[in-house]
């Protein structure tokens, strides 16, 4: 059965990939380790994730790097590509997460951010350089070490910022059946 993207799904998609970018070229802390930051953009995606699922998260990492990485020249596509499995990852991470219903539990956050790690963990740990290595030929202790300092940083991020804005933005929704008619 084939599901299509509402219209809010596809301008949600649209702002996301903006946001994106926005955040990934003015919100991005250096790690010191070179072209490796703490981004801001994962914790984001996250929550677009929570909201939309999956694949409109896949869209929006995708798309949004893509646009991030042409305002300072040429795409990087191994962490492009990367950036749209780990929001797909997000997004199955979430899926039983209704933000939009006001729920956000310390179980629901326990269970996102143990699934979270371990997807930075094997998208920026070893998929990000591996294809690094097949696409660029770069030097595999480099693009490791780069991709190991990238899980960790984006974990914590997403595990702090990520769970932050989700929790606010469950906290300011009208949770299921606490209205009752008079």
């Amino acid at each position: 059965m084939k599901k299509e993207f509402s219209v809010k799904t596809i301008v949600a998609i649209g702002i996301g990939s903006a946001v994106f970018v926005i955040l990934g070229r003015f919100v991005s802390i250096p790690t010191g380790v070179p072209n490796t930051n703490l981004e801001t953009t994962y914790p984001f995606l996250a929550l677009m994730a929570a909201l939309f699922g999956p694949v409109p998260a896949a869209l929006v990492g995708f798309i949004g790097h893509t646009l991030k990485d042409l305002t300072y020249g040429n795409p990087w596509w191994s962490w492009i590509v990367c950036s749209a499995i780990v929001g797909f990852i997000y997004g199955v991470a979430t899926q039983k997460i209704k933000l939009m219903n006001g729920e956000f539990s310390k179980t629901d956050m326990i269970r996102f951010n143990v699934m979270q790690i371990v997807g930075n963990a094997v998208v920026w740990g070893f998929i990000a350089p591996t294809l690094d290595i097949l696409i660029y030929s770069e030097p595999a202790n480099k693009v490791y070490f780069q991709g190991l300092i990238s899980a960790t940083v984006n974990s914590i991020a997403v595990g702090i910022i990520g769970t932050l804005l989700m929790k606010a933005y469950a906290s300011r929704q009208t949770k299921k059946g606490s209205l009752k008619k008079d």
